[in-house]
């Protein structure tokens, strides 16, 4: 087979390939503008909850648990696809330094990349690849920190009823992820939540009124806070995750095309080459004659 024609195949071969990642390209696209919708609304339900809870624990601020011997544990949110440069890599580094009990690793690729790593991962769940699946791995992740503390050795069925706030004396939750708004890594209590609202005083000199005992409607403002905060993180790690993979792939089709410009070229010179053999090896054929 000639130069020419080996490159023309190797050019066909790229081409196939840019189409593939150029595919990829687009589906991170719609993804991002799926999220930044989810995104919008999640930050809004949380930011209604934080300030409900900012008026009621005005008027009930001995309901937080103290957290002074608690376990800290890391909930590390990675990304379970690649194409998206040191995604994971940047999350291990970030948390190495600290001091965490354990480490819950989301996303099967930052869970491989965790297994000989200090702290020790408790658990490793598999990651999201759309939006649609976030909600059954944030179910499958309460039940695992249920887990994780059975101080009644009672059966798991029983222990995974109870709400989470029951365990909050012995446990500090904070995620560690990539925020889409600051593009960086963040570092997120979320259990214990309202950190920030048990420290602000509001000028209300009624307290709110309420059909529930003060502790059990606590209970279940933090269950509602937990999960619409994870959702939001949830998002906000896909959507970074999805911002990176789109700048890789857009980097990738751009090498592609200008390899591509350059093996035309050199096909084009090989085969102006071959053209001329041809002729010289015509017009001797003539001579000879």
């Amino acid at each position: 087979m000639s130069q020419s024609r080996e490159l023309q195949v190797h050019i066909t071969q790229m081409e196939e390939i840019r189409t593939i990642l150029n595919a990829m390209k687009n589906l991170a696209f719609m993804e991002i503008h799926k999220l930044s919708r989810f995104q919008l609304m999640q930050g809004q339900a949380v930011a209604n909850i934080e300030q409900a809870a900012m008026d009621f624990l005005t008027f009930y601020p001995g309901l937080p648990l103290n957290q002074a011997n608690a376990r800290r544990i890391c909930i590390l949110l990675g990304a379970e696809r690649g194409f998206c440069g040191d995604f994971n890599e940047s999350l291990i580094d970030a948390v190495t330094a600290e001091t965490y009990s354990g480490i819950i690793a989301i996303g099967t690729r930052l869970g491989g990349k965790l297994t000989d790593n200090s702290p020790a991962v408790l658990a490793s769940i598999e990651g999201a690849n759309t939006a649609e699946e976030i909600p059954a791995i944030i179910n499958r992740l309460i039940d695992t920190i249920s887990s994780l503390h059975q101080p009644d050795k009672q059966a798991p069925s029983q222990q995974l009823q109870q709400p989470l706030f029951q365990h909050a004396d012995w446990m500090q939750l904070t995620v560690v992820y990539h925020d889409s708004e600051s593009n960086a890594i963040t570092q997120r209590q979320v259990f214990p939540p309202f950190p920030e609202q048990t420290k602000t005083t509001t000028p209300y000199k009624i307290p709110p009124v309420l059909n529930l005992d003060p502790a059990d409607f606590y209970t279940d403002l933090v269950d509602h806070y937990l999960f619409a905060v994870l959702h939001e993180i949830f998002y906000s790690s896909l959507m970074a995750e999805n911002h990176r993979r789109l700048q890789h792939l857009e980097g990738a089709v751009k090498h592609l095309d200008d390899e591509t410009v350059n093996l035309r070229r050199k096909s084009q010179i090989y085969r102006q080459e071959e053209i001329t053999e041809e002729i010289e090896v015509i017009l001797l054929n003539a001579e000879n004659l």
